[in-house]
């Protein structure tokens, strides 16, 4: 058993898991303040949705910061410094802000005035978004390092200001709230569908759908936008991952745009490719004679594992497109009053709840993955971060453990979800 094999699984384990929570709370956080200034009648139904999930989302959490000490104990000597001040900064005061008010918010829904509901609510969402704005300072850090410098074999921060604001981190920010946002939506919007499919909360399934459609169909829409620039702030700053993600095999202008393939993972070249000519480097640069990089102008071991970095990004964009046309779809059938009567697209719209989680961990993949082998890029290789002195077999063990600890969790988070939407239920 390889220990640094082990280690980089239990990190994706925990981290995968955990990253199912947080999307669904931040778009559920903004929701439920829409809801508590203009659907009060639905508002306690989504502060229980929300709170049962944000619970289970801290819960998860916790081990994914435990395990820089653990496992990854030269990671931790060497950019500490720098990567634990973001970090720092959202335990201490983004998450406080988050908790204390969310429990306002469910305890004092009957207890407080209206207005401090409403702030309560908007401070939960507030807290939700500066918490992940922290967290992918952290992790945009790991992927385009600045304002440090090595002394001693360490890093340590030159400009905080660099370090938050390093090149991918804007991109990366608006990228991942709006798949935030696109997640609350789309679950309210599917369970507001499955409520039409079973006839049952009425009242509730249409006061929640029109406005969570609408910010689905607006999340849909501008992730097009926002993907494309962070694809091309990864071409400047990342060439080796957009080549991988591409399946650029070869340096060259007028790159084409792959739009299917079967990656060969020996040979790092893409079968039954269909490609749109000149369009990568058009849309990279907005000049088709652009050079792009490809991956023979890498040495083979500095290049990110080719298959699952490929098909990762490619199956993100195709779960993109298709939220834009299932949005649109029931957008214009809500408009003119079909929705609740139309089964199939009630249907359509129960599948898609798990979708967006799938896009999020297969975006999250795409942007690890694309990253490896450096735990930090071009400053700290991920061989040589792993802690030395944790024996494979406790790694395992601990996989083992997470594994069936997590099982349990998610089918509480399920059943407790579950209980929202059963007529007889009395929830929390």
């Amino acid at each position: 058993m390889d220990a640094v094999f082990l280690s980089r699984l239990q990190f994706a384990l925990t981290i995968g898991f955990h990253f199912l929570f947080p999307p669904l709370t931040i778009g559920l956080a903004w929701l439920v303040v829409y809801f508590t200034f203009f659907k009060e009648e639905v508002a306690r139904f989504w502060i229980k949705i929300l709170t049962i999930t944000f619970a289970v989302g801290v819960a998860t959490g916790i081990t994914m910061e435990f395990q820089f000490g653990t496992n990854w104990a030269a990671y931790a000597k060497y950019v500490g410094d720098v990567f634990g001040a973001p970090l720092a900064i959202e335990a201490i005061f983004t998450f406080f802000l988050e908790s204390t008010f969310i429990a306002v918010l469910y305890f004092g829904l009957d207890r407080f005035p209206k207005n401090i509901v409403r702030l309560s609510a908007v401070l939960v969402a507030v807290g939700t978004t500066l918490s992940a704005f922290w967290i992918l300072v952290a992790n945009s850090w790991m992927q385009t390092p600045a304002g440090f410098h090595i002394v001693n074999g360490r890093a340590e921060m030159t400009s905080f200001l660099d370090v938050v604001f390093n090149p991918s981190m804007l991109p990366r920010f608006f990228h991942t709230m709006t798949a935030c946002l696109a997640t609350g939506a789309f679950f309210v919007v599917g369970t507001s569908a499955f409520l039409f499919y079973k006839n049952r909360m009425m009242d509730i399934a249409r006061a929640s759908i029109r406005p969570a459609l609408v910010l689905a169909i607006a999340a849909a829409l501008l992730q097009g936008g926002l993907g494309h620039w962070h694809a091309v702030q990864v071409a400047n700053t990342q060439p080796e991952k957009l080549a991988t993600f591409e399946g650029l095999a070869t340096t060259q202008s007028n790159a084409p745009l792959l739009i299917f393939g079967v990656p060969d993972e020996e040979s790092r070249s893409v079968d039954y490719a269909v490609k749109i000519p000149s369009l990568l480097s058009l849309l990279v640069s907005g000049d088709k004679n652009k050079v792009i990089t490809g991956m023979d102008d890498f040495e083979k071991s500095d290049l990110p594992p080719f298959a699952i970095t490929f098909y990762s990004f490619h199956l993100m964009v195709v779960l993109g497109f298709y939220f834009i046309g299932i949005s649109l779809l029931a957008g214009v059938m809500e408009f003119f009053g079909k929705l609740e009567k139309s089964r199939l697209v009630q249907l359509a719209l129960i599948l898609t709840i798990p979708l967006p989680f799938i896009t999020n961990e297969v975006g999250w993949m795409a942007a690890e993955v694309g990253r490896q082998p450096w735990a930090v890029y071009h400053v700290l290789k991920t061989a040589d971060a792993v802690s030395m002195n944790v024996p494979a077999a406790h790694i395992l063990a601990t996989i083992i453990g997470f594994s069936l600890t997590y099982a349990a969790i998610f089918c509480v988070w399920v059943y407790l979800i579950w209980r929202q939407f059963k007529p007889s239920g009395s929830g929390l």
